[in-house]
């Protein structure tokens, strides 16, 4: 009974050694499904993104946001290391560990000729460099097919805001196609999806500018719509944006509660303005959040200056409304973005570009995510060395302290 018991038990602990088989899971399996939430992802420390992220920093980052229950990354071009890195980073970490599960939605940077340089960019035609940026999306998509499943061609690249860089949408559709042409051939994996992720209006929901042929077709090429929506920067450019409710009766939280409820609104809106325009076309493709999000400090327009837009409080409000509304909607939000960047305005630090994160450069967590820290979600883990902490030490009442109450009136003219 013995040798019996003990041969049984020495099959068991085979058996438990063997490496478990990751499940494979498909674009279509992972998008809409709020078990696999989304984010945007640089993770650059310094002021210049000729400082790369280490291997080690990408996989301290990645082992935070798994933490925070995020299954889906979106990175931006492939010209730099850094996407490569952030491959490289997951490929590690689920060798090292079969529970830890993390995909990717790889962006392929797209240009107009002369983008970036001293000579004026010229819209209708693109960039030579576009060629080589596709066949290197699609080469790290073959090389880590367990974790590339989905390629963005352009990041808001037809938004005709872009100026230094905005290409025409047959640019779009050009690549789109080349990609989906790949997936025929057998030479991509057939369930990767190709997509745009581009501003709503490039989409066709705003002005009819941009309802051409192009657009059209490349709507019927994409596998779903990667939308961008920001009311953040409309509280800036379409003044009356706050002008939402003057009752003396209630406090001032309660006057930014309501605001935030018409943000939500406000996005929700320019989701189904792209939503017609794709359905007048006879086409019904699912539509997910590319990206949003809030910042939570400016000293410009969207600052104290201006909107006064912009602290913790309102960032964590407008995040939890956009996960809210996506999760019952069963759609994805890549939400701009985990960490913040210092290196997008490197010559201003008070600029809101550098605030868009959920996490400080140091690892503190901002308001948005201070149930997690009570949870917690992040015990043991750190970033540049620094445990996972509150902004503010946690104290609500200092972080109120910067809040301030938008122009209820809608005029960002007054004296402020």
């Amino acid at each position: 009974m013995l040798l019996v018991l003990s041969c049984e038990n020495s099959q068991k602990n085979k058996a438990s050694s063997k490496p478990q088989i990751q499940k494979e899971v498909t674009a279509k399996d992972i998008l809409g499904n709020k078990n696999y939430q989304a984010i945007s992802y640089g993770g650059y420390r310094a002021k210049t993104r000729d400082i790369q992220p280490t291997l080690n920093e990408l996989k301290e980052d990645m082992k935070i946001l798994h933490a925070m229950g995020i299954r889906v990354l979106r990175t931006y071009n492939v010209q730099l290391p850094h996407a490569a890195n952030v491959l490289k980073a997951i490929r590690e970490l689920k060798n090292e560990d079969t529970n830890f599960e993390m995909y990717v939605m790889l962006g392929a940077w797209i240009d107009c000729k002369n983008a970036w340089t001293d000579q004026v960019p010229d819209h209708n035609q693109e960039s030579e460099q576009n060629e080589g940026e596709i066949a290197r999306a699609v080469a790290l998509t073959n090389q880590y097919p367990d974790i590339v499943k989905i390629i963005a061609v352009g990041n808001e690249a037809m938004v005709k805001w872009a100026a230094s860089y905005y290409v025409q949408p047959g640019v779009i559709l050009k690549w789109v196609t080349h990609l989906q042409n790949l997936k025929k051939l057998g030479k991509l994996a057939k369930d990767v999806w190709i997509t745009s992720s581009d501003n709503f209006a490039s989409w066709g929901g705003g002005d009819s500018i941009y309802h051409v042929e192009d657009l059209q077709k490349l709507i019927k090429a994409v596998d779903f719509i990667s939308m961008h929506t920001y009311p953040m920067h409309d509280t800036h450019y379409h003044p009356v944006f706050w002008g939402t409710d003057g009752d003396n009766s209630k406090s001032s939280l309660e006057k930014i509660d309501f605001a935030m409820q018409k943000a939500k609104e406000y996005a929700i809106s320019q989701y189904d303005s792209v939503y017609k325009y794709m359905k007048s076309l006879g086409v019904n493709k699912p539509i997910h959040i590319g990206e949003t999000g809030w910042a939570s400090f400016s000293n410009g327009h969207y600052g104290n200056t201006g909107s006064k837009a912009t602290d913790e409080y309102k960032e964590a409000i407008y995040y939890h409304h956009m996960r809210e509304w996506t999760n019952n909607a069963g759609m994805s939000c890549f939400y701009f973005e985990a960490f913040d960047e210092i290196w997008k305005d490197a010559r201003n630090p008070g600029g809101s570009e550098n605030h868009f994160g959920l996490f400080t450069i140091d690892g503190k967590a901002k308001y948005a995510l201070w149930d997690l820290v009570d949870k917690g979600t992040f015990k043991g883990l750190s970033r540049n060395g620094n445990p996972i902490t509150k902004t503010y030490n946690g104290n609500k009442d200092s972080l109120l302290l910067e809040v301030q109450l938008p122009p209820v009136n809608g005029n960002l003219l007054v004296t402020h």
